[in-house]
């Protein structure tokens, strides 16, 4: 399970090449979706496959997460039948997803997000058993739920055979950082994935808090807010497209925040 995520969102023509980068630059953890509306999976397929020739990464190497997403969040261009039952889409668009990785198996297969923004709907526990299905014969060898509140991620969690490994959210200074969330996965075997940790957060990146880091440790504002993630248990998500930035993230582990600026940061951008 890699400490660090590589998101391939809003990449578009620049995925491939992007995902290439990262992975030199030494990501090992990658994340993607059969969502065509904001990812290209295939071209992620293409990044891992070249290095996979080229004998610098064998596929045990590379964490290759994806997701499963409903109707509602994909534009036309759909990877299942519209009119197929909900546990035939999952299983439609797991399968295009092993196409478009040139993969057998993903690593971590994610719900990208409940049906509705309230409750677990039936269409939600059809695609979760369907995921579990696929879990139980050795394709999805984790499972997560993306864009989910805390009372959702415990009902599933209650209510699922297999439980759910990852949760992925964006995640805001301003809730202290998905804290309430971040807390109910401590113990129970969840790893909570945060992405948008800088675009969503811009007002905590030019805080006090983050700033007395920063200068202390002579790193920069993101670095000390992936530092922060790590140290805080989370499993941080960088999207960058510069290649610069992708090595100054993989950094944070270099160094250290002390306990007072963790607390500090946890608290910048509370309300």
């Amino acid at each position: 399970m890699p400490a660090f995520l590589y998101g391939t969102a809003w990449k578009e023509d620049r995925t491939e090449e992007l995902a290439r980068l990262a992975l030199a630059a030494g990501f090992r953890g990658i994340d993607t979706a059969n969502q065509c509306r904001h990812y290209v999976e295939a071209a992620v397929g293409d990044a891992v496959a070249a290095l996979l020739r080229d004998g610098k990464l064998a596929r045990e190497d590379v964490f290759l997460q994806t997701k499963f997403t409903y109707a509602r969040g994909q534009d036309h261009r759909l990877p299942y039948d519209r009119a197929a039952d909900h546990a035939t889409q999952v299983r439609q668009s797991f399968q295009s997803s092993l196409g478009h990785l040139g993969t057998d198996y993903v690593d971590s297969y994610v719900l990208h997000g409940p049906a509705s923004a309230d409750g677990v709907s039936d269409a939600d526990w059809t695609v979760w058993r369907a995921m579990e299905d696929l879990h139980q014969e050795g394709k999805a060898r984790l499972l997560g739920v993306s864009n989910v509140s805390l009372a959702q991620l415990m009902a599933i969690h209650e209510g699922s055979r297999v439980k759910p490994v990852f949760v992925q959210n964006r995640c805001f200074a301003s809730n202290r950082w998905d804290r309430a969330t971040r807390a109910f996965c401590e113990g129970r075997g969840v790893v909570y994935q945060g992405f948008s940790l800088l675009t969503a957060n811009a007002a905590a990146l030019k805080s006090p808090a983050v700033a007395r880091a920063a200068q202390r440790t002579g790193r920069t504002a993101a670095q000390v807010v992936f530092r922060f993630a790590l140290q805080v248990g989370m499993i941080p998500l960088t999207g960058t497209k510069s290649p610069a930035h992708m090595r100054e993230d993989l950094e944070c582990f270099e160094f250290d925040l002390e306990p007072a600026e963790v607390r500090a940061i946890e608290e910048c951008g509370a309300g």
